[in-house]
């Protein structure tokens, strides 16, 4: 069967303009089309004689005050819901002023203060014509959020309103979410980046070029996790505050952190009595931290690079902490290990292989660190003698996987083995 054929059999007219299926089709569509033309010619009229129609509260109340029985409302009650329709104040936010509001103010414990106009500044109960709440406030939902904006003086737009059948007063933030981006790889390296060390009591971080290297002193952003939930909070708010700020002033669009995730590694079956080990482990936040980062960078416009953790520490001050400890520079082994997790994250290795080589030719020593070509085969292997033996392992006995580097490797570190190019030296300001 042919198009034409199906279409005749279906009762298509091809040519003729299609009709309605029956006279029931029919009724309804012509009966929605007067109701159509109705309401527009309403509309018509209502903007030539410029009448609008809006109740402030919603027209229920106002439907409410003929139909009093219905609403289960006296006369009294009803006025009140009225009457507290109209009584609201709203601000809108502006990123910038002091806790994202310069109208309406809430400061990041609850106090609530309002910028009177020139005509009321005389009731004024506190400086610069400002009236303070003897209440305070509290989010229940979002309240982090909240916070982290506040924290970051991001615009936060209040409205205060009554609730007549409550009895209360209360006030309600609103903010626009931004969306979270997506970028490529390389395009969040092009600047550098910020490279941080999360640990139980501090943010480790370091800024590295685009090249991998160190750039100026290493920063620490201390917060105490002691005491009440709120205190916990409030500390770890402010630390991160602290480094995205920091970041937003030096100019660069990402940062990157070691994907940490103790939920297998806090178990005495793993520590057995390692008792204060444990502790630590518990104390450093790292689901906050995954949770807070993300919302509070998305809001700065920074973006994350998650890393693998392996060895980042051991690797860090093994080779990192030494050469740039000075004597106007103090390194610890997590400045240091900032460093190799910002250098994974940019792609380079870890382990710094430029040292200049020995006096002599020889492997009396020990293995040389200087690397071979990449092309070289074995290049991460132990230097052999004639005997074939390993020198380092018949001066010191140990195995011969001490010098093999690859061994130490987890899956998917290939960061570690692709071509690169190193100065001798690290550069810093």
């Amino acid at each position: 069967m042919n198009l034409t054929e199906w279409a005749k059999a279906q009762g298509v007219h091809q040519g003729k303009p299609g009709g309605y299926r029956s006279k029931a089709q029919w009724f309804h569509k012509s009966r929605r089309l007067h109701v159509l033309k109705a309401r527009l010619a309403a509309v018509q009229e209502d903007i030539v004689t410029g009448r609008v129609h809006v109740v402030r509260g919603g027209k229920s109340i106002a439907n409410n005050r003929h139909n009093l029985a219905a609403a289960g409302l006296t006369e009294t009650r009803w006025r009140e819901r009225w009457e507290a329709a109209r009584w609201f104040l709203s601000a809108d936010g502006e990123s910038g002023k002091r806790f994202g509001n310069e109208t309406i103010r809430v400061t990041p414990d609850g106090e609530v203060s309002l910028k009177l106009p020139k005509p009321l500044e005389y009731l004024a109960n506190s400086p610069y014509g400002r009236y303070v709440l003897t209440s305070r406030v509290a989010f229940r939902h979002r309240g982090a959020e909240w916070a982290d904006r506040v924290a970051g003086n991001r615009a936060i737009a209040y409205e205060i309103h009554y609730d007549a059948a409550r009895g209360r007063w209360y006030l309600t933030a609103s903010w626009k979410r931004p969306a979270v981006q997506a970028i490529g790889l390389e395009a969040a390296r092009a600047g550098g980046l910020i490279s941080v060390d999360t640990n139980a009591d501090h943010f480790a971080a370091y800024r590295l070029d685009k090249h991998g290297n160190p750039v100026g002193d290493p920063h620490r952003f201390a917060y105490d996790l002691t005491g009440s939930a709120d205190h916990r909070d409030a500390q770890l708010r402010h630390a991160l505050s602290q480094l995205l700020r920091w970041a937003t002033r030096i100019g660069v669009t990402a940062i990157a952190v070691e994907d940490l995730d103790f939920s297998d590694g806090k178990t005495r079956e793993r520590f057995g009595r390692h008792k204060r080990f444990r502790q630590l482990i518990h104390g450093i936040p790292t689901g906050k931290v995954k949770a807070r980062l993300v919302n509070m960078a998305t809001e700065h416009g920074l973006f994350l690079v998650a890393v693998d953790p392996a060895y980042t520490s051991k690797w860090g001050a093994e080779h990192w902490k030494a050469p740039l400890t000075s004597k106007k520079r103090a390194m610890t082994r997590h400045d240091a290990a900032g460093i190799a997790i910002g250098r994974r994250a940019l792609g380079h290795p870890i382990r710094r292989r430029t040292k200049p080589p020995r006096t002599h030719q020889s492997d009396g020593g020990g293995h040389r660190n200087v690397q071979a070509e990449p092309g070289t085969l074995e290049r991460e292997g132990l230097r052999r003698t004639r005997h074939g033996t390993s020198p380092r392992r018949a001066a010191t006995g140990r195995a011969v996987n001490a010098g093999n580097q690859r061994v130490q490797h987890r899956s998917g570190h290939a960061a570690e083995h692709e071509f690169w190019q190193q100065d001798s030296l690290p550069l810093s300001s």
